[in-house]
């Protein structure tokens, strides 16, 4: 690496920097952090790096570049979820869409955190454990036009014992226990739907149960009603209780509106899956993370700015949170990092960004600081939740929040404020810059 930086650096580089360069670690840096799954807001530092200037210069993109993307696609899957409401399932299938094979990784991992049930995405199922889920392609039912064509036949026992059936390969190895048809590529009435039966109430005779079915096109509101609807009737017919309850999926360029149809005209669907809406992030496709400089060597720094909502906050700040007496919090609150810790019951004086001409008194019921410390001196100090706990996280932290700053049509605006003596510090930085 250090050879390849100087054959592109200027030849008047200086020898000791390239020497610097090979001995370079990152054993003085503490990164303290939010939570992994926690719900953060706009001016909020979610991540504070201390440490030698230029190592942590150095880290600046690797750090925006490894946050960006993944609270992305997290909060994209959050809000898919809260369109879905707790019961529905949702499959991200998002691979053939997504930013190239890293970023589909990132999607896979970054969705299932954010609430998604499993993903369609096999590699990340092996290197993440995620749930993996999935129906045959269209292609696959198009290649065979009969049932002859399906070589070798083989026999099929009944899990309850007696002669085997003969079935071809196909029952064997995917329709035994995982059998979901998929149903459109011709014609659901027609086709799919009456052979889906066909098959899945033949398996029922042998002992086995058909997880589901999918339809990937069309009047997906109303085909799931009439799909329910036959097999409800099946069920009835050739009692068979559990017939009804099939699993129904759809797919085709679901969106966040998409959800909130399927809710509105009482959809019969069980399981939606998601790709291009939700790992591309179309309303809003880069996040815009930043990483500023707030504090060198004890001074506390700030871009000045005309734009208030670009201007940095300075020196090493603590973050906490601030409940109200239902369970809520009510907003968030930067203090700097010497600065007694508020206590629930005080009555703190404070200043709202976007309102710092105002003083306003707050009194929280319970105080939350927010950042914990995940590395010290280059070391990881404290244990990294697993993929599930942060998923868990993800739907605790939104389900505290105050119904009107969790909607997702126009939300209330979620109140971030900073201390008095914080406040003081901004304004005698502002007035020493002009």
């Amino acid at each position: 690496d250090v050879a390849y930086l100087r054959s592109v650096l200027p030849s008047t580089t200086e020898d000791a920097f390239f020497d610097y360069l090979a001995t370079l670690d990152t054993s003085e840096v503490t990164v303290s952090a939010v939570p992994e799954g926690s719900v953060v807001f706009a001016r909020v530092p979610f991540l504070q790096v201390k440490g030698p200037l230029l190592v942590v210069q150095l880290l600046e993109t690797t750090l925006l570049c490894l946050v960006n993307y993944a609270s992305l696609v997290a909060t994209n899957a959050a809000r898919f979820r809260l369109r879905a409401g707790p019961d529905m399932k949702l499959m991200e299938m998002g691979l053939r869409r997504a930013q190239g094979p890293d970023g589909a990784l990132s999607a896979s991992k970054y969705s299932y955190i954010g609430g998604f049930d499993c993903t369609s995405n096999v590699l990340a199922g092996k290197l993440y454990g995620i749930p993996v889920r999935g129906t045959i392609a269209h292609s696959f039912i198009m290649s065979f036009t009969s049932l002859e064509e399906v070589q070798p036949r083989v026999s099929l026992s009944p899990l309850a014992g007696g002669d085997p059936v003969d079935l071809p390969l196909l029952a064997e190895s995917w329709l035994q226990q995982d059998f979901q048809g998929l149903l459109d590529t011709y014609c659901v009435r027609r086709s799919g739907l009456p052979n889906f039966c066909a098959v899945a109430l033949a398996l029922h005779q042998l002992g086995y149960r058909a997880i589901g079915v999918r339809v990937d096109s069309g009047d997906l509101v109303q085909q799931s009603k009439e799909i329910r609807q036959v097999f409800r009737a099946c069920a009835a017919h050739f009692q068979v209780p559990w017939f009804e309850t099939i699993a129904i999926a759809v797919s085709n360029d679901i969106s966040e509106q998409s959800l909130e149809e399927f809710r509105r005209e009482g959809s019969e669907i069980d399981m939606v899956g998601v790709g291009m809406n939700l790992v591309t992030c179309p309303l809003q496709p880069s996040l815009g993370c930043v990483y500023k400089l707030v504090e060198v060597n004890g001074s506390p720094c700030l871009k000045l700015t005309e734009d208030e909502e670009k201007m940095t906050i300075p020196g090493t700040k603590t973050i906490y949170r601030l409940y109200d007496a239902a369970g809520h919090p009510f907003m968030d609150l930067m203090a700097l990092e010497e600065e007694p810790s508020p206590t629930a019951g005080q009555e703190l004086e404070i200043r709202v960004l976007g309102q710092l001409n105002e003083a306003t008194k707050v009194v929280p019921t319970t105080v939350e600081p927010l950042h914990r410390t995940y590395i010290r001196d280059g070391q990881v100090c404290e244990p990294l939740p697993s993929l599930s706990e942060m998923r868990s996280h993800v739907q605790a932290s939104l389900s505290l929040l105050n119904p009107a700053h969790r909607r997702l049509r126009d939300p209330q605006p979620y109140p971030v404020a900073v201390t008095e003596r914080l406040h003081w510090l901004l304004t005698e930085l502002q007035e020493a810059c002009q």
